[in-house]
């Protein structure tokens, strides 16, 4: 079924130019979010999915899609996949270290191998803003990443934006907040609710923004077909919580209790440093030009409606 891109009353197909009705579209980094996509696009799409294990070729297969083996970290393995498809849904994390992330950087120069793709829509993360002080941040706002994690996500974006500026490719950029889902592999608070990990006392406490699984699946299909070229777009529903009440609202959800709450420099003590990271950073996406250049209604606006039992 078709979602996300067309209204319920028209055909997918029907209402599709006549030269994407065999569209072929290539998804790099096939996890949740990929196989969402692929779940929600008519018949007539091509799945292909690239994927580094041979052992998923079996799982691929029965959701419909075309596996390919390749790995981002060997270039030589990603040839074949010059020309291969119409579109490029690039969804996978750049490596574990360092400021640069060679593998979107690989796939970008098979990309500009022979026939290049109509469009390559990117994955990044709202972390490429840092911390902006709980300011509302528009995609106008320069990058200013503060971790090593966002400076990765910044050079990926750089080497997307690179193939749509010299190879005539339309390419996009969807900057993406937590995502959850009931349905998703630690998609809610509630293990981190039962183990009553603390937050932030209310004066220390972030902003922070969320996005529905189902949601950001059907804004890469709009931004696959409609995106418009070299546009950064962040992907993030209406929600607007700190932190801790996001996970007080949660702990009200499914009847658990609240979680404590403690002073930063208690929590310096007692978080791992990878949390504190995000504990550090405060901002309000606007997902207004979402709305408009995707024209995505959201089917979960909030994260109330998203987490509800």
């Amino acid at each position: 079924m078709w979602t996300g891109i067309l209204p319920s009353n028209q055909s997918p197909l029907g209402a599709l130019p006549a030269r994407f009705r065999r569209a072929r579209l290539l998804i790099v980094g096939c996890g949740d979010v990929g196989q969402r996509v692929a779940a929600r696009l008519p018949a007539h799409v091509r799945v292909l999915a690239l994927s580094s294990s041979a052992d998923r070729r079996t799982s691929l297969r029965a959701q419909g899609m075309v596996p390919l083996l390749g790995n981002l970290d060997h270039p030589a393995s990603l040839r074949r996949l010059a020309g291969l498809a119409d579109r490029v849904l690039h969804l996978a994390p750049p490596p574990g270290e360092g400021r640069d992330d060679p593998r979107t950087r690989a796939l970008v120069q098979a990309l500009r191998r022979r026939t290049r793709p109509l469009a390559l829509v990117y994955g990044s993360t709202s972390g490429v803003y840092g911390d902006c002080s709980g300011e509302l941040v528009a995609e106008t706002r320069l990058p200013a990443p503060c971790t090593e994690r966002a400076h990765r996500r910044v050079d990926a974006e750089a080497a997307v934006r690179f193939l749509g500026r010299a190879g005539g490719v339309r390419a996009s950029v969807l900057r993406i907040p937590g995502i959850y889902a009931p349905d998703r592999e630690g998609g809610t608070p509630r293990e981190r609710l039962l183990r009553g990990t603390p937050v932030l006392a209310a004066p220390d406490d972030v902003y922070t923004n969320h996005i529905h699984a189902n949601d950001l699946a059907r804004a890469c299909i709009a931004a696959l077909w409609r995106g418009k070229a070299q546009r950064a777009v962040n992907v993030s529903d209406d929600t607007v919580l700190k932190m801790g009440d996001y996970f007080d609202l949660a702990a009200d959800l499914y009847g658990l209790a609240r979680p404590p709450r403690v002073a930063r420099d208690a929590a310096r003590g007692q978080l791992p440093l990878g949390v504190l990271s995000f504990m550090s950073e405060s901002r309000r996406l606007d997902n207004g030009r979402m709305k408009r250049e995707l024209r995505l209604a959201l089917r979960h606006p909030t994260v109330r409606e998203g987490l509800a039992p």
